[in-house]
């Protein structure tokens, strides 16, 4: 019945999220169905959710309704994978009737099955009758890097967080298994690792930590150039991650580090380990120990009962840190979350006032970090051309895909993974602008 149908795929959230979603296109590329990015050319969409906050679960929502209005040409089905099923699918279910089929996270395998089943007997739920995929994946990433989520689920049970409640419990994924996906994904420029938390991976599968363990496993395929690492929790980061970051010359010299916050009481009541000394060492260890260091972070601003000085004592511990990368977000109140009954809640207007505060700072801290690489060579990993500026783009190893800044540069010609030696013109608060040194602007 399916093979004459055409599939396409809609994925919101997190890159932990598109991992699945190409799990959920690798389904069907083995089976040999027609995958197509237009949607109106659609007979069946796939819409993999994202239900982490409130705002996401409204995106979901308004995606499935969107997807509904092309059911006037070919569109037969809507099929809601992921979180937001995960999690909501008692109350959506009967009510989100735009949908023709909900399948959990972890129900991958019930794929074709559920959409035929809706084909035969009309609507469908069979959230939490599967398992996951472990075929091949259909990669959405350009060609030249890819992430490998080596876990899911999170044990750290943070105040603000819905994850443990719609993921469940870590769960490392066998180490041989990630070995064999990795070289799986072909020739890469970059491969990034990712997972709730990736530090602690193989805790809980073999009773011990294996994540340098694992990075040195992966280093050694000759496939991969250079390994990325995101959301490497502080507590864990040990002294043979430091030394693995310091001596290994694939893996990347960057650390993604959700710090949340700085001040001690706040980070008490968010139950995060750690405290700003604690934080402010880390970082300075880092950098004593891993030279040119590039650290990322997010922190959470207006959790409940933070006050204005907390708020500025955030700011100070900026100027302080220096980080390379930040990102900033209002706190969202979620419900079966702790911090949902604390007192004290911050409006909205003053959540975001706070976060446009922290963005100006941090906006500082990136413009100097940035013009101070004018007049000086700096490599660049071609991403692609970005059509609108009529240039190439690309990233500098402090730069992760899609969450951080961009160099933009001019040359003769540049291919998609390829790196290339770019002098530095002019920098902004977030981005770098260039050009490689054969190129000759007056012969174009």
């Amino acid at each position: 019945m399916l093979e004459t149908k055409k599939f396409g795929m809609v994925s919101l959230g997190c890159d932990k999220n598109r991992v699945d979603a190409e799990r959920l296109l690798g389904i069907l590329r083995e089976k040999g169905y027609c995958i197509t990015d237009d949607m109106a050319e659609a007979n069946v969409l796939i819409v993999n959710t994202c239900a982490f906050l409130n705002s996401a679960r409204k995106e979901a929502i308004d995606t499935v309704l969107d997807c509904d209005a092309y059911r006037g040409g070919n569109l037969e089905k809507i099929v809601v994978t992921g979180c937001l099923p995960e999690k909501f699918s008692a109350e959506l279910f009967p009510t989100l009737t735009e949908a023709d089929v909900f399948l959990g996270c972890n129900d991958a395998d019930k794929l074709l099955e559920a959409i035929e089943r809706s084909y035969q007997e009309g609507r469908v739920n069979m959230v939490h009758s599967g398992r996951e995929w472990e075929g091949q994946r259909t990669l959405t990433t350009p060609l030249h890097y890819a992430y490998l989520k080596i876990a899911d689920g999170c044990n750290n049970h943070c105040t603000y967080c819905l994850i443990p409640k719609i993921r469940g419990r870590y769960r490392s994924y066998p180490m041989e298994k990630l070995i064999a996906e990795a070289e799986s994904l072909g020739e890469l420029s970059e491969l990034i690792l990712v997972a709730q938390d990736t530090t602690r991976y193989g805790e809980d599968l073999y009773g011990e930590n294996k994540f340098v363990e694992l990075i040195r496993r992966l280093s050694a395929l000759e496939n991969i150039q250079t390994i990325r690492l995101l959301y490497c929790y502080p507590d864990v980061i040990g002294e043979d991650l430091i030394e693995e970051l310091a001596e290994n010359k694939k893996l990347i010299k960057y650390l993604d580090i959700p710090l949340q916050h700085s001040e001690d009481r706040i980070l008490k009541l968010m139950n995060r380990k750690g405290s700003r000394a604690e934080y402010l060492e880390l970082i300075k260890k880092l950098r004593e120990r891993v030279e040119g260091i590039a650290i990322r972070s997010t922190f959470i601003a207006g959790f409940p009962t933070e006050t204005k000085e907390e708020s500025e004592a955030l700011g100070e511990f900026l100027k302080e840190a220096k980080l390379t990368n930040c990102g900033f977000f209002a706190y969202s109140r979620e419900p079966e979350t702790a911090a949902y009954r604390l007192k004290g809640q911050i409006p909205a207007k003053e959540k975001e006032r706070r976060v446009r505060a922290l963005y100006r700072v941090q906006k500082g801290i990136s413009g100097e970090f940035l013009h101070g690489y004018v007049g000086k060579t700096v490599e660049v990993l071609c991403d692609g051309i970005d059509y609108e500026k009529g240039c190439f783009t690309g990233r500098t190893y402090w730069s992760a895909p899609e969450i951080d800044g961009k160099v933009y540069f001019f040359a003769p010609q540049a291919e998609q993974g390829e790196r290339y030696m770019v002098r530095i013109k002019k920098a902004d608060s977030y981005d770098l602008y260039g050009e490689t040194e054969d190129y000759d602007e007056s012969a174009q």
